[in-house]
């Protein structure tokens, strides 16, 4: 289902936290230093961002809500950039001045498009002084729709439960990106976004999807929290709810250039959306697009309502894409409570061609969503000959998922898909025109002997991959 874009200009979101200052060395390399084997980097220009809290605040600012901004920073002349940077953005500062406090700064030198080396300039201890409600009036929080707690362990937020309890008391959503091993700092907040290292710390590593959403459970409940979500990099997000319901959202398929800032695009578009009156699974839907256009790009980058819009009608489907077993368990326990009847498929799919496409369209009409399960390289070798597969799994893959008739695409490494059906229960199988009988077809009888059916679709013309490849075979030899 497609999520819903909010009004963000009626949003009105607090942000407090941790604000540092971003500083961009960026040039071009042509030769190695005589004095040890390291790049030069011509300097060619010096750039400078809020960091930190600042890129959240940024983050909302830039979709079009009113954002105020609290913190603490040095007495210094990086403490005045910042604050002018922000304010030309339109974001209200409540900045205090720390005197003998030195403004936190991350440079990073660039070259041709990659980060060579991160420097950070802080100060040695962490302001242990803290923003109470004091210093961030109830009465600025009175008439937001949302607080953002931005932590990076800086010591602004060493005791946010008084911000917490206030903002509870006034019926506003608090979302929390946490640091450190001690989350009980958090509890009766709304929402913490922690990533899986973070996550793991907590509450120990996790060997399945089922424990991940076992133990996410558990912590919700301890900390009195309405929900959790783990952001998991390449392997995307889950949302886990108060009420036990969990939602897995693959991360978006692009090339990934840089993660700087894709924790504060998160918690900004969440926060922005919530704020907005948006629904919770919309708005996770809607960070996890963002995330995926920020780690496109190099920097910490803020996102628009139109791109996110632009990007929100190229996605049909956000929940779609290659996922585990036990993701895609998760996920079609969410659509079946919806009445959604799921079809499955599986094969090599080598070499994808009009033959392919074809039945896989005829599938997903037998139903509400199509599961396509790919041969593992090994399985394929097994299958077709040490001569295969031509394209490797990942890619194989990612083509599937690029079809508007695929929802999900999942490997297996066994010769038959039994399992996977066994697993899954789908309600339909399909498999393609080269069958003529469904007791031919690898499963049949394990997905009839739970109620479901098991189809054949119509074969499109002669296209095959076998004979692809003797024809290129031919005329290699003409």
């Amino acid at each position: 289902m497609q999520p819903l874009l909010p009004r963000f200009d009626q949003a009105r979101v607090l942000v407090v936290g941790d604000i540092m200052l971003d500083r961009y060395c960026e040039g071009g390399v042509s030769r190695i230093s005589p004095e040890a084997p390291v790049p030069v980097v011509k300097v060619e220009g010096i750039r400078d961002r809020p960091g930190g809290a600042g890129n959240v605040a940024l983050t909302i600012a830039a979709l079009g809500a009113k954002v105020r901004l609290a913190g603490a920073a040095g007495d210094d002349s990086d403490a005045e950039t910042l604050e002018s940077m922000l304010q030309a953005a339109g974001i209200q500062c409540f900045i205090e001045r720390l005197s003998g406090y030195t403004t936190t700064v991350k440079l990073r030198v660039i070259a041709r498009n990659q980060q060579l080396l991160r420097l950070d300039f802080e100060h040695p201890h962490a302001p242990d002084t803290g923003l109470q409600p004091g210093a961030t009036p109830v009465d600025q929080l009175a008439d937001c729709t949302a607080l953002v707690l931005s932590d990076y362990a800086k010591g602004v937020l060493h005791n946010p439960q008084p911000l917490i309890g206030a903002a509870r008391s006034l019926g506003i959503p608090v979302l929390v990106d946490p640091k450190g091993p001690d989350f009980m700092r958090y509890r009766g907040a709304t929402l913490l976004t922690p990533n899986l290292r973070e996550f793991e710390a907590v509450v120990g590593h996790c060997d399945t999807e089922a424990e991940l959403i076992k133990r996410a459970r558990g912590l919700i409940s301890d900390l009195e929290l309405d929900a959790l979500l783990v952001t998991r990099a390449e392997r995307g997000m889950t949302l886990v709810l108060a009420d036990g319901d969990a939602m897995h959202l693959p991360a978006r398929e692009r090339e990934v250039f840089d993660v700087t800032g894709a924790g504060d695009t998160v918690i900004g578009v969440l926060a922005a959306a919530l704020a907005a009156g948006g629904a919770m699974r919309d708005a996770v839907m809607l960070a996890n697009i963002a995330a995926g256009l920020v780690v496109g790009r190099l920097g910490a980058v803020s996102i628009s309502a139109p791109e996110l819009r632009q990007a929100l009608g190229a996605a049909p489907h956000p929940e779609r894409g290659v996922v585990s077993l036990e993701q895609l368990q998760v996920a079609l326990a969410e659509v079946r409570a919806k009445g959604a009847r799921v079809v499955f498929s599986n094969g090599c799919f080598d070499l994808l061609h009009a033959g392919h496409v074809s039945y896989l369209e005829q599938a997903r009409n037998m139903g509400d969503c199509l599961v396509v399960a790919v041969n593992s390289d090994a399985s394929l070798r097994r299958l077709k000959g040490p001569g295969r597969p031509l394209n490797p799994l990942d890619r194989r893959m990612a083509v599937l998922a690029g079809l508007a008739a695929v929802d999900w695409v999942l490997p297996f490494d066994e010769d038959t898909p039994e399992a996977l059906l066994r697993a899954l229960r789908p309600e339909v199988l399909v498999k393609g025109g080269d069958y003529t009988r469904k007791e031919d077809i690898v499963g049949w009888r394990i997905v009839e002997a739970y109620g479901g059916e098991v189809r054949i679709a119509e074969r499109v013309g002669d296209a095959s991959t076998s004979a692809m490849l003797d024809r290129i075979q031919d005329k290699s030899e003409d």
